[in-house]
Formats: structure tokens, sequence, C-alpha cells
């Protein structure tokens, strides 16, 4: 495995506070404010679609009374404020990884201090291997949910649309992921337009229910929840699993800090994200108040004016797909820096745009969202019974985030153990609440994302652990650099014009590859580049930085190229590089030798005999070393051989 993307000492760069704001991009706040609500709010602030509809008329909803009208509401308020507010906008987002933000961001700020707790270091990594793998889960719901509810807002105006209800959000959501590989580039430019429309609508239908029933108002008191509680008792705690619809989006936020640095998602989320989410909560509850018996009814569509129903719907659809491109393309960015972080297999990754450098899309990726989308709609067909299937992703990710934020700020930022541990209550009070209710929703739908979950779990894991092992064999059999510099000068093989580059896992000692090519040729070039694609700590790394440059002698030299978990090798750049640190190096001239393995099930690994056969596929299956650390196919050269794991 010698041509894999290995983990590694993090790269000799800087240590940057948790505290100090970060902005990769160069832009006037009012443009990056702009951009961030038209990128990142998309899923919560289409949540409006079907949170109260679910809570009342779900299959876990409650009857349509005073009590429950004003409880239901007070809880939305509370869990806007303590969750959204506090925890995330507040807290969390001061925990970025050089202005980064992800589960996989705060796994990488704790390597390098747990480098020597093992058994702590493999907790976090399942943890956060888990919280992704929920967020993948929450990437195939997302889409289905928004625009399935956008489109069902038809049936407020004919019955006869019902018919077309499904197909139309199948297409909606095919030709959604068939633009994918031209970019977003062209419709992003109308992200935040479309969504800084689509919050003063909100805004402005609630504000207009809400004056014609001001009682709903009086929900900002926390007393009603406590009302609501007593009066329904473990049906008011099963509720929960609907009223945490209206936090949905908290995680793709956290993970899309990098785009827009803290300011700008704060500013657009207390200006303009949360009034509007507010307003419109409190008007579908002053509608339901003075139409109690209006069962079955979306409260969201129930607010709009008759002759603006259809406008509404579109502008509902077109706010639905925003968010859906967001999630989408945030599942391509964990999948970046999963791969770069050595849980999920090569895979093909095209930049997109070249102005951008976020800007990805992942062709497998794509198309395997897009069949689980697409299954999700016909099978389920109501948004309402799909609804049922969403919470457990969201509530157990931020369980997860909860618990590794903990840790940083006992490891990172070193908080006394009372401080850490009284926001870690304070966060897990919400969250822990809200995955306890989801749990009654796993026999009406949640079973599909723990399924989903499971899969991308074990394959993560497998391909972690698998990848361990190949690197410990490796390790075994590689031959310290000084012997063999020695046995070189010793028995002085024939030396060959031009440059051969061996690649391998780890940045020290001879790599198999090379004995490998000694053994059978009885040969060496004249200039030998021991080539390590090294994964650091952080998202990116900086041009003078990337690579590092050591003479071992003899015409070996020691190359060391780090990578971010936000970027892509590119070896022919690191050429470039090496020729500004005075070792010009024409590629053209010059043989890259990579390894090829072929695994057999049959070793002593300690991996289960279904996980062996896993691990052989998805490295089977992998997309080849060649294309993704983009060297020219016609100067590689493959040495092959046999593994047991």
């Amino acid at each position: 495995m010698d041509a894999s993307v290995a983990p590694a000492p993090p790269a000799p760069a800087q240590p940057v506070s948790a505290h100090d704001e970060h902005h990769h991009p160069q832009a006037p706040l009012g443009h990056l404010a702009l951009a961030a609500l038209g990128i990142i709010y998309g899923d919560i602030g289409t949540s409006p679609l079907y949170t109260l509809k679910e809570c009342f008329f779900g299959t876990h909803g409650v009857p349509t009374t005073q009590t429950n009208i004003l409880g239901i509401l007070s809880l939305v308020f509370w869990s806007l404020i303590f969750v959204v507010s506090i925890k995330y906008i507040l807290f969390v987002l001061r925990a970025d990884n050089k202005g980064e933000g992800g589960t996989f961001s705060l796994l990488a700020m704790l390597r390098s201090r747990l480098k020597n707790e093992k058994r702590r270091w493999a907790i976090l990594t399942v943890l956060t291997a888990s919280g992704a793998s929920l967020l993948y889960g929450d990437g195939v719901i997302t889409p289905a949910i928004s625009v399935l509810s956008a489109i069902e807002g038809i049936n407020m105006a004919t019955d006869a649309a019902a018919h077309f209800v499904v197909p139309l959000t199948c297409v909606i959501l095919g030709s959604l992921f068939f633009f994918q590989r031209h970019g977003t580039a062209v419709i992003g430019k109308v992200f935040g337009p479309v969504m800084t429309v689509w919050f003063a609508t909100l805004g402005v239908l609630g504000l207009m229910a809400i004056v014609k029933q001001p009682l709903v108002l009086s929900a900002l008191n926390p007393v009603h929840i406590i009302t609501y509680f007593s009066a329904n008792h473990l049906h008011g705690t099963v509720s929960l699993a609907s009223v945490v619809l209206c936090i949905t989006g908290c995680e793709a936020l956290y993970a899309d800090m990098g785009h827009f640095g803290r300011l700008p998602i704060r500013l657009t989320w207390y200006l303009v994200v949360l009034p509007g989410l507010l307003l419109n909560y409190f008007g579908q509850g002053a509608y339901l108040l003075m139409n109690p018996e209006s069962a079955g009814i979306n409260p969201f569509f129930a607010l709009a004016p008759k002759d603006m129903l259809y406008p509404l719907v579109f502008l509902a659809t077109f706010s639905t797909i925003i968010a859906s491109q967001a999630m989408i393309s945030g599942v391509y960015s964990l999948t970046q820096q999963a791969i770069q972080l050595g849980f999920i297999p090569r895979m093909r990754i095209v930049h997109t745009s070249e102005m951008a450098k976020g800007q990805i899309y992942i062709p497998t990726v794509n198309w395997m969202l897009m069949i689980a989308c697409l299954t999700l709609v016909l099978v389920f067909e109501e948004s309402d019974r799909l609804a049922a299937a969403y919470g457990f992703a969201v509530t157990a990710s931020m369980t997860i985030t909860s618990t590794i934020y903990f840790q940083v700020t006992r490891i990172k930022w070193n908080w006394p153990l009372w401080q850490s541990l009284a926001l870690l209550l304070l966060f897990l009070l919400f969250d822990s609440s809200f995955l306890a209710s989801n749990i009654f929703k796993v026999a009406d739908g949640g079973w599909i994302t723990i399924c989903i979950a499971t899969v991308i779990l074990a394959a993560m894991i497998t391909w972690r652990d698998g990848r361990a092992f190949l690197a410990k064999h490796y390790e075994l059999m590689r031959l310290p650099t000084d012997v063999f510099l020695n046995d070189l000068a010793k028995y002085s093989p024939q030396r060959t014009s031009g440059t051969a580059v061996f690649m391998s896992i780890h940045p020290e000692g001879i790599p198999h590859t090379l004995l490998h090519h000694l053994k059978h040729n009885e040969a060496l070039h004249e200039r030998v580049l021991l080539f390590s694609v090294l994964s650091a700590e952080t998202p990116t790394i900086a041009a003078g930085e990337r690579v590092q440059l050591e003479d071992l002698g003899q015409g070996f030299y020691r190359v060391k190229a780090y990578y971010g978990f936000m970027e892509s090798p590119n070896i022919p750049r690191v050429l470039e590089l090496l020729g500004k640190k005075g070792l010009a190096i024409d590629i053209y001239t010059t043989s890259f030798f990579l390894g090829r393995e072929t695994l057999l099930p049959t070793g002593t690994s300690p991996m289960a005999k279904w996980r062996k056969h896993l691990f052989i596929f998805m490295a089977r299956n992998s997309w080849n070393a060649t294309s993704f650390f983009k060297v020219p196919p016609d100067r590689v050269v493959e040495l092959g051989n046999q593994v047991e794991i």
C-alpha cells in the first residue's frame, strides 16, 4: 500500500489559537454575510415547512389545544435559543481548526495532543466516524424531505395535484444531482438573494398571523413547557422528536464555517435567520390557535393568502433546492476530509472552480446520494412519513459534537474540569433529551438512518484498521536508511540516468517498492526521491510549508509533502516547489514507482473474516493512485506483491 495517503505527524505550521478569528475569504463582510445566508442556512431555514406540521399532525402528533400549541412553541423557541444561538453560534464556532469546522476538524485538533494516549484516541476516532456516518444519513434525508415538503404545498390549492407530487419531486432531485458536475458557481450567485427573500417572507407571513392572535407571544414564557409536559406526560417526551426538526442544520452550519468565518455567520443568524424563523413559527402557532380544527393542514402554507399560494410553493421549492445543494456540498467536503484522514478509500475528486478551492464534485458520492434520495421519496411518498426517519441522525451527531468539544476544551484549551463539565452538561441536557425522544421513532423510520450510518461506520472503521495493518506490515519490511546507504556504497549497483520517485507511506526508512525494484533490476537511477504524502492536522497548508526536502547523499533525497484535510494531493506541483528549493526535476524524464498489492484474507490480522473481505473490496475499487496523485500515467511503474491480511 505504498502509494496510499497515510496519517502522519502534523505539518510544521504555527499553532493558531482557537479564539482568534480566521477569514479565509478576503471579501467584504456584507458579501460574506449574504453568501453565508445562501449556503449554510438552507437546511434550518426550510424547517418551518414541516416542523409544526409534524408536531401536531405527524405520527406522534398532539392535539391542537391551547396548552399544546403554546407548549410546543415554547419548546421551539428555547431550542433555537439554547442549541443554536448559545451552543453552536456562541461556543462551538470558537472551536475552529485554522478557520475550518466540523467533527473531523475537531478530531484533527486533538491528534498531536493524544499521540501517546492510544486508547482515548481510538475512542474519539470511533465517535468522530460515527458522527460523520450519521451526517451522511442526514445528507440522504434532507434533500428528500425538504423538496417533498415544498411540492406538497400544491395540495393546498387543488387535490388534483396529489398524484404529481412524488414524480415532480423526483424530477427536481434528479436534475439537482445531474447538475452537480457543472459546479455551483452559477447558481451560487443567486443563493443569498433568494434566501434573503425567503426569510423576509417567513417573517412577514408569521407577523401577519401574530397580529391577529397576539396571545401566541405568551409562549416565550418557559412555564408553558412545564404545563405541556404535565398535560401530555410520556407523549410530550415523544413529541420532542418532532420539535428537534426545528434545529436541523446545526452541524452543517459548523462544518461550513471555514468558507465564511464566525462573524458573518453570527450576524446573519441574529439579524436575519433567527427573527424570520421565530416570527414564522409563532405565526403558524397563531393560525392553529385561531383554527384548532384544521387537522392535517400544513400550517406553513395556511399562512399565505390564497392568491399567493403558488408563488409561495415556487419560492419554497427553490429554497429547498438551495438547502439540498448545501447539504450535498457538505457531504462532498466531509468525504474529502475523510479520505485525507484515512477513513475512506481514494475517490475521484473534481475541482469545479479555479477560484474557489472549496467547490468540489465527487461523482461516486453524487450518484450514491441520488439513488438513496430517490429511493426514500418513492418508498415514503409523503413528508410526514419521511419525517419519522429524520431527527435521529441530527440529535446523535449533535451529542457526539458536544462530547468531542468537551475534549477540546480540556486538552487543547486547558479549561478547568468544572468549567468544561458544566458546559458539557448544559449541552447534553438538550442533546440527550432530543436523542432519547428519537428512539421512539426508530420503528417508524428512524431505522433507515441507523442502517445507513451503521454501514458507513463499518466501512470507515474497516478501512482505517486495514490500512493500519498494511502500514505495520510494510513498517516491518522497511530497511533503515543508514543501513541501506552503507550497503549501497559498499556494493555500488549500476546507476542509470534520470530520476526515480518511490512513493512511501512512511517518511522513514527505505520503502518496500525500492527494495523490490533493486532486487529484480539490480540497478538504480542516478537520482532517487523517497516521496511521502502526509496528512496534516490542519485544513490547508501554505505553499511555503508544503514540502520538506532532505539530502541523504549518494543521489538520494527524502521528500515530505504535507496536505491538509481539505486539500487534494498534486505531485506535479510538488515537483515545481522542489525546483524552488534547488532540486530541479523534469517530470517527463522521471519514473514514478508505485506499489500495488494483491490482498488475501488468509493472514493473521485480528479483523473478522467479513471485514477482511470488505477491506479487500474497498481497496480494489478505490480510485487508482496515479490519478489521485495526478501523476502522468505514462511515467508510472507499478510493482505488485501479495499481502495476507
